[in-house]
């Protein structure tokens, strides 16, 4: 019980008691003075007393709290992200320990059915009351209403780590976050997947449709990336046209290639933006923790070279980071400049690969391909210099000069026969491309009918009423049209119902393999040929290589076959020469059966047996095996580890062996990097290697001889170590 202070002047006061109801009044007249208001509770832990200042500041329907358990009124809070650091309400009850200015939430109402208007924010404190005989009777508390503030605050921390536009995480929170769970989790060993998304043509859209349908497809974006991720990690804006997506616990390989595949194929569905129909596209990089970084830093600088690597590529891929790249984008700029060199040096030529009728083996057209040859570096392939031209407008004056040189070699061909040119998106959006076109047929000679061009489904991104002005302009001057890759990119029926297309190219992913059992290539190329013959177009099966391909398309109805099993790209030279004799039939000349791909490699990777770790010439990879050179001594069946580099261990068997070649079958397939290449599903982790005594740090483009660093005795050499040339 208080007391005030009574007596005269002069004297010494004298504490008097006050009377219950007086009492009452004091602490009315507290709580009107806004000093708080006070509350109750029972030794049971539930809310037996809420004073009238605090009746007020919840409003009627806080008689419904009466009797419940404290901790399911008062809802633990922090405007931090770390509010687990604070000891928890639950926790200090138990203990009957004080609470100091604890921030709860509080809704009178239902919790499933509360509505933001209802929520109250106060900051709270208490003692554990005792009777005389020191049994803890509940907690006596006061409390401040402090929602307005809050809300402020609330609203101040989301602008600093939120983007205003999309309200997805900002760059900052991003960074934060990256950060907090790194360092959380090297403590715990735990992996982190990041993923780097960079928006294919949205400056198109922005040039062309202006900025507010620039700033409606960003909402678009983070709506439908939010609704593929959900709770599995955090998405957030970086910032322009580049996303980023946090995926803790997340280290499969080959669940991320799905994921990424999911995130093209939805973002480069077509957008409504104010009546007015957008397409895009998306390239995705990938990194993952503690792979290829420890700190955050490093791992963001990661992604963003894997995400570099992927719009290099052609844009609409995906592409994990691998040590590689950060040699690659110094080599990027030197083929560059060295690129920009060959077009004014003349180190580019044209080669024509045939496209055959099946029916007869007679050619019926050729398709232009670019060729470098560089002076000190020898052949380039167009594999590598294509996507690095492609991410400057020099694919432009490439694109034009290849057209000009077409033409020019076709007008000296035999009349009947077109020949077909690749043209980039860039180049098909130029607004001087068809008046491009229309020049160099004049100044060639050739008749329109004779030049086809080769377009990807990648021209449809963007502003379609653009694209669609152009069909109509090339159609007009009377050359052919064919959709090049068909399926493999931002594809949609739509696309044939709209460009007027000549024919359609069935890309050489749905011929490979295509007669291998249980493949569902066989079913994809009869529906692409059936819906050609239903729109009147024709169709080319691409990148046929075996009897048994050649075979299947045929039977499958496409009219025309392109592949080295006809004939590789030949000169111009070659051509006529071929023209002067009438050799105008390619006859067909390839292995009888397919099999997987092996690609041919010359690099030097370890291989482990028993204890020992041997050096070893990798000569060719497929998903399934590969062959090695290097060891002597090798038994079929014997059981081998090949290290692949950057923490890729394959569990492999000899299946065949000579005096110094072997032949190994994986006991687990590799995978697509989305890039060409193959990898494994999972590595050996960093964590792991720093237990055998490895400096923790990420995994470098080398190999990693684990047997090197275990202890004991080692047992005698099975194989013999040969030189490696």
């Amino acid at each position: 019980m208080s007391f005030p202070f009574a007596g005269r002047r002069g004297e010494k006061p004298q504490l008097v008691p006050l009377s219950e109801t007086a009492h009452l009044a004091l602490l009315r007249e507290i709580e009107a003075a806004g000093v708080g208001s006070f509350w109750a509770t029972n030794a049971q832990g539930q809310l037996i007393y809420l004073s009238d200042k605090a009746q007020e500041s919840l409003g009627p329907d806080c008689r419904k709290l009466i009797g419940r358990d404290l901790t399911s009124v008062f809802k633990e809070c922090s405007l931090k992200d770390d509010s687990d650091t604070q000891r928890s309400l639950a926790f200090r009850m138990r203990t009957q320990a004080k609470i100091t200015d604890q921030i709860v939430e509080i809704s009178p109402e239902d919790s499933t059915a509360k509505n933001a208007a209802s929520l109250r924010w106060w900051q709270v404190s208490a003692r554990p009351y005792f009777d005389k005989k020191g049994e803890f009777c509940g907690y006596r508390g006061i409390s401040a209403d402090i929602t307005s503030e809050f809300r402020h605050q609330q609203n101040m921390a989301r602008q600093s780590q939120y983007d205003e536009l999309t309200g997805l995480a900002n760059r900052r929170r991003l960074q934060q976050r990256l950060t907090s769970t790194l360092n959380a989790f090297k403590t715990a060993g735990r992996v982190c997947a990041l993923m780097m998304l960079d928006l294919d043509r949205f400056k198109q859209v922005n040039d062309t449709m202006g900025h507010p349908a620039g700033d409606e497809l960003l909402k678009q974006v983070a709506e439908r990336l939010g609704a593929l991720i959900k709770d599995r990690g955090e998405v957030g804006r970086l910032g322009g046209d580049e996303f980023q997506i946090l995926l803790p616990d997340v280290d499969d390989r080959g669940e991320l290639s799905e994921l990424a595949k999911r995130i093209i194929q939805m973002l480069s569905q077509p957008y409504s933006l104010s009546g007015r129909r957008a397409i895009i596209g998306a390239s995705v990089g990938i990194a993952i923790a503690p792979y290829d970084g420890i700190e955050a830093e490093d791992l963001g600088g990661a992604v963003d070279l894997a995400l570099y690597a992927a719009k290099a590529g052609g844009r609409g891929t995906y592409c994990f980071y691998r040590a590689e790249l950060r040699d690659s984008a110094s080599q990027a700029a030197t083929i560059e400049e060295d690129l920009r060199d060959a077009l004014d040096k003349g180190q580019l030529a044209m080669n024509y690969q045939p496209l055959v009728d099946p029916a007869n083996n007679k050619v019926k057209s050729f398709e232009a391909l670019m060729r470098w040859e560089h002076p000190e570096k020898g052949r380039i392939s167009p594999e590598v210099f294509i996507p690095i031209a492609e991410q400057t407008d020099l694919i432009i004056k490439l694109g034009d000069w290849a057209l000009r040189q077409a033409c020019m070699n076709a007008a000296e061909w035999p009349g009947d026969i077109c020949v077909a040119v690749n043209v980039s998106a860039k180049q098909f959006m130029n607004a001087d491309f068809t008046r491009l076109v229309a020049s160099v047929l004049k100044s060639s000679g050739l008749q329109a009918a004779r030049l086809e061009l080769e377009i990807t489904e990648s021209v449809f991104v963007g502003n379609v009423e653009a694209v669609d002005r152009t069909f109509a302009a090339l159609k007009k001057l009377g050359v052919r049209l064919a959709m090049d890759d068909f399926g493999t990119g931002y594809s949609s029926l739509g696309y044939l119902k709209r460009a007027p297309f000549n024919k359609i190219k069935i890309d050489q992913s749905f011929v490979r393999g295509c007669t291998e059992s249980g493949d569902t290539n066989p079913a994809i190329i009869s529906a692409i040929v059936a819906l050609a013959k239903a729109l009147d177009m024709e169709t080319v099966a691409e990148g046929v290589e075996a009897m048994d391909e050649l075979k299947l398309v045929k039977e499958r109805g496409a009219d025309l076959i392109q592949g080295y099993i006809f004939s590789k790209p030949l000169s111009q030279a070659e051509l006529l020469q071929r023209f002067a004799e009438a050799k105008l039939t390619f006859k067909p000349d390839g292995p009888p059966r397919y099999r997987a791909d092996r690609m041919s490699v010359f690099r030097k990777i370890g291989l482990i047996h028993e204890d020992h770790y041997y050096d070893v010439m990798l000569r060719n990879l497929s998903p399934t095996g590969a062959r090695i050179e290097g060891l002597s001594g090798v038994a079929a069946g014997t059981q081998v580890v090949l290290d692949l580099g950057g923490g890729q261990l394959v569990v492999s068997k000899v299946v065949h062996s000579n005096e110094n070649s072997q032949g190994l079958e994986f006991e687990t397939a590799l995978i697509s990097d989305g890039f060409g290449g193959l990898m494994t599903r999972h590595r050996v982790s960093p964590y792991a290697l720093a237990e055998a005594g490895v400096p923790l740090a990420a995994l470098g483009s080398g190999s990693y001889p684990l047997a090197q660093w275990r202890g004991g005795d080692k047992k005698p050499a099975k194989f013999v170590q040969l030189a490696l040339a």
